[in-house]
């Protein structure tokens, strides 16, 4: 393909991954509001929220085999139709169950397009044998502050019902306009793999389902601290070290700004450093930061461990989803974003046990143990990952 093609892909992709985090985000924002017009209590609201995780669980599991089947292009397409679509529905219910049946539909387009633009991110990846995984997430991360910025301004004057809706238009039309230099290429097959029907190994089989689960409990463990700060990080600074509201508030834009600050300079990280090097370093950084800012006795070392443990983090999740899709292609993905969801689902009640037995500080140490964890795994099975990456190329 000409480098004129590459980079308008890239660019496609890249826009598909800020769509995702934008959509999702403008929602996020608005749940308090849906909460409201719903009369759902706190537990019956999280339990429709549970909607969200299983439809993009469920979706997970199987998108890869769509993907395999019909490219990863064209499913991207249409599941950011269906996501754009399913964000306008949340406001149209006036109780939690119908909350939670229509998050369902709004889970499984999410979790169906991850799979489908991270499948097809993999294959761009190996195509112009660069590493510029973290640079796709790095723009979901964008998208993700972009639309929460933008949700916040406008939760005062708009309605949910015409703000999402508003966010169904925006994502109809950055589709209509990405879409196309999608669909007209069909997925790269990279230049060390060759198509899964001509290569058994380029997919989910008894020699590659034990490093992609390795490499899926990397983004577990990387996800299961995302979760804990956005949903602890917050109170943490304000029950046990008295911040203002506003400056708690503070505490996971720092760690969200300083995640995508990472992931903007994985690139050049990953070619100084290496995959293995990337996470082992990325681990130990974050099982600092969050030590940190778990245990810091002020406001300012505490915001100061956020950030630190939102660069360690950084490209932990982009590396794991990369080499996995690397060795079982859209499986491979499907597999680790799986373990990843399912670690960020973790986190925040793991966390909220933990300080009903012990303390909120003690529980967020758990983020710490298991960045450290990710280092360890990365460092332990170097050998055997890198033996399987070499199996799948063609001889």
């Amino acid at each position: 393909m000409p480098g004129g093609d590459l980079i308008r892909l890239r660019i496609a992709i890249t826009v598909f991954f800020a769509l995702d985090g934008f959509i999702f985000a403008g929602w996020v924002v608005r749940i308090p509001a849906i909460k409201d017009q719903t009369g759902a209590s706190a537990g019956t609201l999280g339990l429709a929220l549970l909607g969200v995780s299983a439809g993009a669980v469920v979706t997970m599991t199987l998108i890869g085999r769509l993907c395999r089947r019909y490219g990863s292009h064209p499913v991207t397409v249409v599941c950011a139709v269906l996501l754009s679509l399913s964000v306008a529905l949340p406001p149209l219910t006036h109780s939690a169950l119908a909350l939670g049946l229509v998050l369902l539909v709004f889970g499984a387009a999410y979790g169906a397009i991850n799979v489908a633009f991270n499948s097809a991110a993999v294959d761009l990846v190996a195509a112009l044998r660069r590493p510029i995984m973290p640079s796709f997430h790095a723009a979901f991360s964008l998208g993700g502050m972009v639309g929460a910025g933008l949700g916040g301004l406008v939760a005062g004057s708009l309605p949910p019902t015409r703000h999402l809706l508003g966010l169904t238009v925006i994502g109809l039309l950055v589709t209509t306009a990405a879409g196309p230099t999608l669909l007209r290429h069909e997925p790269l097959v990279p230049p060390d793999r060759v198509r899964p029907a001509e290569h058994p190994a380029d997919r989910l089989d008894a020699g590659t389902r034990g490093p992609v689960t390795v490499f899926g409990l990397i983004a577990l463990c990387t996800a299961y601290g995302e979760g804990a700060l956005a949903d602890w990080g917050a109170l943490h600074l304000q029950q046990d070290l008295q911040a203002h509201p506003g400056v708690a508030a503070a505490g996971y834009s720092s760690f969200a700004l300083a995640m995508t600050v990472g992931r903007l300079g994985g690139t050049t990280l990953l070619e100084r450093l290496g995959p293995v090097r990337t996470v082992v370093a990325g681990g130990a950084t974050a099982a600092a930061g969050m030590l940190l800012g778990s245990l810091a006795p002020s406001v300012g070392a505490t915001l100061v461990g956020f950030a630190v443990t939102g660069l360690g983090l950084a490209n932990l999740f982009p590396v794991a989803v990369e080499r996995a899709g690397r060795l079982a292609g859209p499986s491979g993905v499907a597999v680790a974003s799986t373990l990843g969801y399912g670690g960020m689902l973790l986190g925040p009640p793991a966390i909220g046990f933990m300080a009903d037995w012990y303390s909120l500080p003690t529980a967020l140490t758990s983020v710490a143990v298991l960045a450290a964890v990710a280092s360890a795994i990365g460092y332990g099975t170097r050998r055997a990952t890198a033996g399987r990456e070499t199996a799948v190329k063609p001889r």
